[in-house]
């Protein structure tokens, strides 16, 4: 993994094994998937359907976050490639990094995200523009 997300991972990790830095219904894997959204937001995607452009940070998070965001968005937007498939195989392997950290209670979020970034991982593989998201549940295609 890319050692500026480490150092981020890490920096709010420790911030947050302070339990009066957490908020209600914190889990340790929501640090991966805000970075994984701050991520995701400073790429940009322009295969994103329009209303998933970005990823709302919750304000619990952000409320809780520590002095640290500012900076940490700074690093984020230093991490450029030269093109969005480069990006996009980026932010993948980051969501495979995290989520193998933990167990599949503790994978909400990331798995949200994953299923938003694999589908628009396949608007790019079938370069196609996407008119609308099919929001039908992946649980119940299988």
């Amino acid at each position: 993994m890319n050692e500026k997300i480490e150092n981020i991972l890490t920096t709010w990790h420790k911030h947050f094994e302070d339990e009066a830095n957490q908020y209600s219904e914190f889990e340790a894997s929501d640090v991966e998937y805000f970075v994984g959204c701050m991520l995701y937001n400073h790429f940009a995607f322009s295969k994103a359907h329009h209303n998933l452009k970005t990823m709302d940070l919750s304000y619990d998070f952000l409320s809780s976050c520590g002095e640290y965001y500012e900076d940490f968005e700074k690093e984020i937007a230093s991490i450029n490639f030269e093109n969005e498939e480069q990006a996009l195989a980026f932010l993948h392997e980051y969501i495979q990094t995290s989520k193998a950290k933990y167990t599949k209670p503790e994978l909400y979020l990331l798995e949200r995200m994953e299923y938003h970034v694999n589908a628009m991982a396949e608007r790019y593989t079938k370069d196609v523009e996407v008119k609308k998201v099919d929001f039908e549940n992946p649980l119940l295609k299988k």
